[in-house]
């Protein structure tokens, strides 16, 4: 099993989000499955300029690291995202990235596939972007385990501490079992197929200005 940990704290794992992803992982690893880092620090991702050249061909049209990415969260089996609290949103790295997944979210290419949410704030207001992480999960066509997140009281140290480790250390360990198990979640399915339903419609809308993810959803319909 290759669990992808997508980390977009400018201090890469050196942060406080880098801290409590390590106990995430450290749940996953502990159940025997395959972990990759990709911290968006070091990566270059750059915005969407919306030159629509995905939606016809398949491919961005800008030369970063994007494009390695969406392939490797295609291969996975499941995939952790880890963002600091900026402004009550995720980091301006981490945004870049879920503006280029457009074309993952028209075509709901991740479906089947299980996520789980790493946060931290200085001051609180997690639960507001860990929603926001698994509502772009659930976009993707992936359920989301759940999320973990928590201010800090210094530089890589929490209230509550050991009790927050061992529950991000669970929430790995469940990430696994869900993905193991195949698990379901009937509300976060439903959001999904009213998502997918919405998705094909708009893309056979647009016709061949998406040309490749028209072609895509005639071929999923198909099997």
């Amino acid at each position: 099993m290759k669990i992808l940990a997508i980390i977009a704290s400018p201090r890469g794992m050196q942060g406080n989000t880098g801290r409590l992803l390590e106990e995430v992982l450290a749940g996953v690893e502990a159940c025997g499955a395959e972990t990759e880092i990709l911290s968006l620090r070091t990566l270059n991702v750059q915005p969407c300029v919306a030159c629509d050249v995905c939606h016809v061909t398949g491919v961005c049209n800008i030369k970063d690291d994007y494009e390695s990415i969406k392939e490797k969260l295609i291969a996975c089996d499941g995939f952790i995202l880890a963002s600091p609290n900026y402004i009550f949103s995720v980091s301006a790295q981490m945004k870049a990235l879920f503006d280029r997944c457009n074309g993952l979210i028209h075509c709901m290419a991740l479906k089947g596939k299980y996520a789980a949410m790493v946060e931290t704030s200085g001051g609180g207001e997690d639960e507001e972007v860990l929603k926001y992480m698994e509502r772009f999960a659930n976009t993707l066509g992936a359920n989301s385990v759940g999320g973990i997140g928590s201010p800090v009281t210094g530089i890589r140290t929490f209230p509550d501490e050991m009790d927050l480790y061992a529950k991000a250390q669970e929430l790995g360990m469940d990430l696994y079992r869900c993905i193991s198990e195949k698990r379901k979640f009937p509300e976060q399915d439903s959001f999904i197929c009213g998502f997918s339903f919405r998705m094909s419609g708009l893309v056979d809308f647009m016709q061949e200005c998406w040309a490749f993810e028209r072609e895509y959803w005639k071929k999923k319909k198909s099997v």
